[in-house]
């Protein structure tokens, strides 16, 4: 079995492939457990803590032949190679470096700048889905990612995450109340009080954003575009707006099963 390890900057997320029928695409998604990213927490306490839900799901460590992770947090790489060496006799794949190289062309004037997830969701969107593509990712920040036809990734766009706008929002006034990221529950965007007003700016204001966006890259790209949209918000938004064809919340760790079936063991 493949366990795949996406280290964001707000979570970390370990995947349980089981390859046995077959590696990247083909592979089983069997388990996923998450936890709060934290550059301090040391391979002994990611150990403790995985190996409690490995046993509690069924699984043991011996169950487990590869290993991969992919990182935009530096610090946590290192605790995370310990506890691959460690607790599992295995020397992890890291995703972009060495035999896990991403094979695509990067289109870009700094291609050292492509963060790991981002780089894992055009290579997953190329496997899955194909032709010319953006990809819409739901994270810490919203990452909207040109794709040509070819596979390569020619540039894209970062805008802050609607939590990161909320949490802007909140932070920075005196009155106004934290509230839940939902869809409003009229389809009025005149709101009646505070807490409406502030759902349908934050809400409605985002999809407005999105949309026109990928309304512009269209155009610019030129040709006919499927937009794949990816993260734990895309499912909540697809139930509000037209604008996605492919919607897969788990393309970035996809992308890293992909990824180890091509490095090898």
């Amino acid at each position: 079995m493949l366990l795949a390890i996406d280290v964001g900057n707000t979570n970390l997320v370990f995947a349980l492939f089981d390859t046995s029928a077959g590696g990247g695409a083909a592979a089983q998604l069997k388990a996923r457990w998450r936890i709060a990213t934290d550059g301090r927490r040391t391979g002994d306490q990611y150990a403790v803590w995985l190996l409690q839900l490995l046993s509690i799901e069924g699984f043991d460590r011996s169950d487990i032949t590869q290993i991969i992770f992919a990182s935009v947090v530096p610090r946590a790489d290192h605790n995370l190679t310990v506890l691959a060496e460690q607790y599992f006799g295995i020397t992890p794949l890291i995703a972009g470096h060495g035999k896990a190289e991403w094979g695509f062309s990067i289109d870009v004037d700094q291609p050292s700048s492509l963060g790991a997830d981002r780089a894992l969701n055009v290579l997953a969107a190329t496997e899955l889905v194909g032709g010319d593509m953006i990809v819409v990712d739901f994270g810490t920040a919203t990452k909207f990612e040109a794709v040509d036809f070819n596979g390569a990734y020619k540039g894209g766009i970062i805008a802050p995450g609607i939590n990161l706008s909320l949490d802007a929002l909140v932070g920075k006034t005196a009155k106004l109340p934290r509230i839940a990221i939902r869809a409003p529950d009229s389809a009025s965007v005149i709101g009646r009080n505070t807490e409406d007003q502030m759902l349908i700016g934050v809400f409605w204001g985002y999809v407005a954003m999105m949309e026109g966006l990928i309304d512009r890259m269209k155009n610019e790209i030129g040709r006919p575009v499927k937009v794949v949209a990816t993260g734990g918000l895309a499912i909540l938004f697809d139930d509000n707006t037209r604008i996605f064809d492919v919607v897969d919340p788990d393309l970035t760790i996809r992308g890293l099963a992909i990824l180890a079936d091509r490095a090898g063991t």
